[in-house]
């Protein structure tokens, strides 16, 4: 089977598995996932963050953006500017961002950013596995936004710990996490490399 086509029952899989926890669930996991994420050394000593701001159903990631502004740090959300591009543009508050793309909040202001500049990435998936592959929702976004940042930066996938998979497929263009962050533990990728 082609990777393009076990990708989509991985997607499938993580996706089920994350719409079968309940918001209480949700709640406990993604307030468990936030202080872990903010005790990470690559995350408490960063003072740019590229994040998400999350969909209903992901990490809530609110929390963790309000924490980084509230603390003074430079805090880049992506943001669709045209097709298959995503760019990173600044916030300042939760209240900078309105619907975008399919729906989801992105800054309402487009004050393009470099990437780069960023110390730390925080990254959504549909799925991880221990190596650090990463599965998102196919359009390859988040792959072309990551390839723009340099390996030095250390990318942070966060996801529920029933998102973390034995295996996720992988193409040549995928790019890969350093640490992955559940509700359950800090999985470090970078050992096995």
């Amino acid at each position: 089977m082609e990777a393009r086509s076990r990708k989509d029952v991985v997607r499938r899989l993580a996706l089920a598995r994350r719409a079968r926890l309940s918001l209480a669930a949700r709640a406990a996991a993604s307030a468990a996932i936030a202080g872990r994420l903010l005790a990470l050394p690559e995350v408490a000593g960063a003072r740019t963050l590229l994040a998400f701001a999350s969909t209903a159903r992901e990490v809530a990631t609110d929390a963790i953006l309000a924490a980084a502004l509230r603390d003074g740090r430079v805090v880049l959300l992506p943001t669709v500017t045209g097709p298959g591009e995503m760019r990173a543009a600044p916030i300042r508050s939760l209240d900078d961002l309105a619907p975008g793309y399919r729906g989801i909040r992105e800054p309402g202001r487009v004050e393009p950013a470099d990437p780069a500049a960023a110390d730390v990435a925080i990254v959504p998936g549909v799925a991880f596995d221990a190596r650090g592959a990463r599965l998102g929702h196919g359009g390859g976004f988040y792959d072309r936004l990551l390839a723009a940042i340099p390996r030095r930066v250390p990318r942070v996938g966060v996801a529920f710990e029933v998102q973390v998979v034995d295996e996720v497929p992988e193409e040549p263009d995928d790019q890969r996490v350093d640490v992955i962050v559940t509700e359950a533990r800090v999985l470090d990728c970078r050992a096995g490399r």
